[in-house]
Formats: structure tokens, C-alpha cells, sequence
């Protein structure tokens, strides 16, 4: 081997690396969550910021960190981001409260944005042609690792050691990567670069960071809360000044005028649908499986393999089904298997059995599989080739960017759902509504004794009624989104459907 094909592999061996730690940065908080409330206390919505802080933090800023990566190198940004995020998880560890754990959580996620960013830039520049399809397949099979063992793995560590290890993991991953990039990894920049979007990157953070705070708060303040309506006042204001600022700058964090493209424009939408059909339940589920029914983070994760598992697998379906037919047509199907499961699962009450979970779990993995391994490969083949670039950082940033306004408003769904089926046991409407959110975070023995005439039969009857609502909503949702998709995408027929299905999801 080269000395050139060494610095290549070394450097795809620590971008994969990675990848890999990224879903241990997501799954794993899930997974401990009620060891992190039992050590750390917080209020519903400061545990809800837990899982959100990190999405946010991520998806509002990897577009701006990769054009820091271009302007400044990529490989400075790189090392940067993997020190940040081994740095970040062990305050995660050193967090006196809650509130201290849930900033360090969000520099965590800067930390990975910029990771991601520049790595994935600098693999682009080495690459070309079927060495970069190996490449970046090679990059969503560690993502695709990372999320279908991250739980078992997280509940592994948390059974055996604490959950304190469960939070250094993503950073023991960062170091080793930044172990192998920092000798070998040769710096590169891009010279026409025009460096950072500052108004832009700062109305876009605000306006989704106002979102997710109106919509966490809503449950705990009322949605007709006067700090609830200013934050999702703000938010409409944030994101018209986005729009406004992105129209007339020369060179924009967000090119709008690629929205004028309707398959691109589906290609979003597709983006979106695995946030409320898939993602949303790697963090209810352990909620629901160790904080409420109290089984234990292991076999907690045993479940939740069964759902991400697929992931693995049925990409390599879909490269095989895009030569024959179009994305509009495979995408479509695979989310109204997704949708079936959902409904299928509706019908599990807290309590079933692995044996009775295991079938609608993995045919909601498996279906979406299907979308998942084609969504990269058509965000950049659905607009002209000199615009793929930016097409493939808006289509990463919608799709990371809604995955944390899905949690938030599926998460402020659930506890108004719930509080809805609790209204006839109490006649207080504030006991409720905070045994309600408090069932929503898993936090069972609060919501006991915030409704003394209730036990925990019915309690988790309740929330079995108000999850199995949900997830019916949610799958109505994502059969729209088939229909939608299909309609925007069915004569896409993807002709390099071999690399589209490969270069899995990193979100």
C-alpha cells in the first residue's frame, strides 16, 4: 500500500469511528435516562432537554461548521469537533445538575457537527467515482452499527458499571478516532470558500431553538402560557428573518431557490419522515421500557435491537429494488410498512413480551430501511450537479433539524394524551397535568404519589391508551407522507440506486 492509500484509510477509519459514536451520543441518554433523573433530579422539561439540547445543537449547526471547514480546514475542524465531544462526555459525568448536564449535552452536539462536517468533506476530496461509494458505504454501515447495537451496548454498560459510562462511551470513540487522524490526516481547505453565514447561522439557531423551547415548555406552562407564546412568536420571527436574510446575501447558508425544484422539495419531506416514525421511538421506547414496566436497561436494549437492526440489513434491499424501480415507488412502500408496524405496536400494552414486540419492532425497522438507504443518494440527484453541495447540507440539516422538533412535539403529544386519559382520576387539573408529564419521562413513582387514588395498574393502563393513540397518529402521518413522496418522487428513477442505497442515513 501507498503511502497515499495509508493516509486514505486511516483517515476513513477515523471518520467511520466516528460515525459509530455519533448514535451512542443519542441512544445511549435514552436508554439511562431515569439513572440520569435519579442522580441528577430536573423537572420533566429539563430531562426532556437531555436528548433535544443534543439534536438541536447538531442540527442547527452542521451547515455552519461545514463551511468553517472549507473556509479554515478540514481537518483543524475535525480534530476540534472529536475533542469537543470526548471533552463534553466527561462533563457529562462531572455535571452537578441537571442544567449543567444539559449544556454540556449541547456542546456535545457542536462537537459532532463538526466532526461529521468536516470529515465527511475531507473523505469528498480524496475520493472519487467507486472509491467514494465504498467509502461513504463503509460510513453509513458504522453509523448503521452504532445505532443498532448502540442500545444493547448502553444497556450493557449501565447494568454493569453506571450510567456514567454509558455518557464517557461516544468519547472514548472520538479519541481513539482523533488518535488515529491527528498524525496522519493532511490538511485541506477549500480556496473559494467564503467563510461563514454569521446572520444566517445565527437566525436559524434562534428560530429552531425557540421552536423546541415553546414546545417543551407547553406541556409543564399551558400552550396559551404567555412565555410559551413568546418563544413560538419568536421563533415565526427568527425564521422570517432567516428567509429575508438568505434571499439577499451573496452567498447564503441555505440556497432557497433549490426549493423550486419539486423532487427536491419531496426529497425533504422524505427526510422527515423517519423523525416521527422511527427516531421518536429510540427515545420513547426505553422511557417506556425501563422507567415505566422497570425492565432492566439490558433487556431494554435487546428490544430496541430489534428495532434498529434492520437498518443494517435492508439498505442493501434497496440498492437492489432501484434498478428496477423508482424511488417515489420503494420509498412509498417502505413507509407504509413502517406505518403498519406503528399500528401494529399501538396495539402492544405495556408489558407484552419480547416475543410479542419483536414483530411490529422490526417491521418498523425494516420499512423504514428501505427510505433510509435511498434518502443521500437522491438529496443530490434530484438537482443539477453543481448544486449538490449545498443540496446534500440542506437535506442533512432538515433531516437532523427535524428529528429534535419531532421529539419535542411528539414527546408534548404523549403527555397530552395522557393527561387526557388521567383527567377522570383526579379533579385537579395541575396534579394531572404534572403526573402526566412526569409518566412521559418515565418517572413512575412521582406520578403515584401526584394521584394518590390511582395504582399502578391503571396508571400504566393510561399510558398504554395514550401511547397506542400516538403511535396510530403518528403512523396517519407517515401514510401521508407516502402518498406525498410518491407523488413528488415516483419517476425518479434512481440510476445509481446501488450507491443511493448504500450511503445509509448519519442522522
Amino acid at each position: 500500500m501507498s503511502s497515499s492509500d495509508s493516509h486514505k484509510a486511516w483517515l476513513l477509519a477515523a471518520v467511520c469511528l466516528a460515525a459509530l459514536g455519533m448514535p451512542l451520543s443519542f441512544t445511549g441518554p435514552a436508554v439511562v435516562l431515569p439513572a440520569i433523573r435519579d442522580a441528577l433530579g430536573g423537572t420533566p422539561v429539563q430531562l426532556n432537554w437531555v436528548t433535544n439540547a443534543f439534536m438541536l445543537s447538531f442540527g442547527a449547526t452542521l451547515m455552519a461548521a461545514g463551511a468553517l471547514a472549507d473556509a479554515y480546514g478540514r481537518k483543524r475542524v475535525f480534530l476540534l469537533g472529536l475533542a469537543v465531544v470526548a471533552l463534553s462526555s466527561a462533563l457529562l459525568t462531572l455535571a452537578p445538575g441537571i442544567v449543567a448536564f444539559d449544556l454540556a449535552r449541547a456542546v456535545q452536539g457542536l462537537g459532532s457537527a463538526a466532526a461529521f462536517a468536516a470529515g465527511t468533506a475531507a473523505l469528498a476530496q480524496l475520493f472519487d467515482g467507486p472509491a467514494r461509494l465504498r467509502a461513504f458505504s463503509l460510513i453509513g454501515t458504522s453509523f448503521g452499527v452504532g445505532l443498532s447495537c448502540g442500545s444493547i451496548l448502553s444497556g450493557w454498560l449501565a447494568d454493569t458499571v453506571g450510567w456514567h459510562a454509558v455518557m464517557l462511551s461516544p468519547g472514548a470513540v472520538s479519541l481513539v478516532a482523533l488518535g488515529l487522524a491527528a498524525p496522519r490526516m493532511r490538511e485541506s481547505r477549500n480556496p473559494q470558500a467564503m467563510g461563514l453565514d454569521v446572520p444566517g447561522t445565527l437566525s436559524f439557531t434562534a428560530a429552531l431553538s425557540l421552536l423546541t423551547l415553546g414546545v417543551l415548555q407547553a406541556p409543564d406552562s399551558g400552550w396559551g402560557s404567555p412565555w410559551v407564546l413568546v418563544a413560538l412568536a419568536g421563533a415565526l420571527a427568527m425564521g422570517a428573518a432567516f428567509i429575508a436574510i438568505e434571499r439577499r446575501v451573496a452567498h447564503p447558508m441555505l440556497d432557497l431557490s433549490l426549493f423550486r425544484f419539486p423532487r427536491f422539495v419531496g426529497v425533504q419531506l422524505l427526510a422527515a419522515a423517519p423523525a416521527y416514525g422511527f427516531v421518536v421511538l429510540l427515545v420513547l421506547l426505553p422511557i417506556r421500557f425501563i422507567g415505566l414496566e422497570g425492565r432492566s436497561a439490558l433487556e431494554a436494549g435487546g428490544f430496541m435491537s430489534a428495532l434498529s437492526g434492520p437498518i443494517l440489513v435492508v439498505p442493501t434491499l434497496a440498492a437492489w429494488l432501484a434498478h428496477r424501480f423508482s424511488a417515489g415507488v420503494i420509498s412509498a412502500v417502505g413507509l407504509l410498512v413502517c406505518a403498519a408496524g406503528l399500528v401494529w405496536l399501538a396495539r402492544c400494552a405495556p408489558g407484552t413480551s419480547l416475543y410479542g414486540l419483536v414483530g411490529p419492532l422490526l417491521l418498523i425497522g425494516a420499512g423504514i430501511g428501505l427510505p433510509w438507504g435511498l434518502m443521500d443518494g437522491l438529496a443530490v440527484s434530484v438537482v443539477p450537479r453543481e448544486r449538490a453541495g449545498m443540496a446534500s447540507g440542506i437535506f442533512n440539516t432538515v433531516r437532523v433539524a427535524g428529528e429534535g422538533i419531532a421529539l419535542a412535539l411528539v414527546g408534548a403529544g404523549l403527555t397530552a394524551l395522557v393527561a387526557l386519559q388521567l383527567k377522570a382520576s383526579s379533579p385537579s387539573s395541575v396534579a394531572v397535568s404534572q403526573a402526566a408529564q412526569r409518566v412521559a419521562t418515565g418517572d413512575l413513582t412521582q406520578a403515584l404519589a401526584l394521584l394518590p387514588g390511582m395504582d399502578r395498574a391503571a396508571l400504566l393502563h393510561a399510558y398504554g391508551a395514550a401511547f397506542g393513540t400516538l403511535l396510530c397518529v403518528l403512523a396517519g402521518v407517515t401514510v401521508l407522507t407516502a402518498v406525498v413522496v410518491f407523488l413528488f418522487l415516483r419517476g425518479e428513477v434512481e440510476s445509481h440506486g446501488a450507491e443511493a442505497a448504500l450511503k445509509c442515513s448519519t442522522s
